[in-house]
């Protein structure tokens, strides 16, 4: 009996569990996994917390992020407002233009490169989104051709079995499709109708 004993205390005494230490050399234990996995998460879900989180802000702030979403629509509209402004009245829309006909061309060159500087982040950002479309399109080419020329081959098939293409001709379809004269059939019912010698 105090061998018996022995063993159990050293292997499942003193708190210890050899069995399940030495399995758990070779295989996960799931219950430490999920703790793992859920300490994981709540660490991930914390950290978006933290990096999403507005702090209470001020006046200054809320303004310079208004002033920051004017730009764009107010570019839109204000060129819609001009075709506009054109069609309602043209004389004050002529005097206008004509004002604008006196900005010097370093003023222009000065606005056409703060606008491109302003858009120039978009248009680039949209520009590598459809780069990277176009190359997504351009590795599927391969396996569009080889779908192809499967089906090519399939069509080739089909027409080397008999079967006709109508190409959606209704009255062919049906003259394809009409049983024809089988002659092993035809035989074959001669002799069924043929009456059988007595024995």
């Amino acid at each position: 009996m105090g061998l018996i004993e022995g063993l159990g205390r050293l292997l499942f005494g003193e708190g210890r569990n050899i069995v399940r230490e030495t399995a758990e050399v070779f295989m996960e234990n799931s219950e430490a996994a999920a703790g793992r996995e859920t300490h994981l998460r709540a660490a991930t879900l914390d950290q978006y917390g933290r990096e999403f989180a507005v702090p209470r802000r001020g006046l200054f702030d809320r303004f310079m992020d208004g002033l920051n979403r004017v730009p764009r629509p107010a570019l839109a509209l204000g060129t819609l407002g001009l075709f506009v402004a054109a069609m309602v009245d043209p004389l004050w829309f002529a005097s206008r233009m004509q004002g604008i006909a006196l900005v010097p061309e370093p003023l222009w060159w000065l606005l056409g490169a703060i606008v491109s500087f302003y858009f120039g982040a978009r248009y680039q950002v949209k520009g590598q989104e459809f780069q990277q479309s176009i190359a997504q399109t351009m590795a599927r080419v391969p396996q569009v051709m080889a779908n192809a020329a499967a089906l090519e081959r399939l069509a080739a098939d089909r027409a080397a079995a008999g079967t006709a293409r109508t190409r959606g001709d209704a009255a062919l379809s049906m003259h394809v499709l009409a049983p024809g004269r089988n002659g092993a059939l035809e035989d074959w019912q001669r002799s069924r109708r043929a009456p059988r010698p007595r024995r």
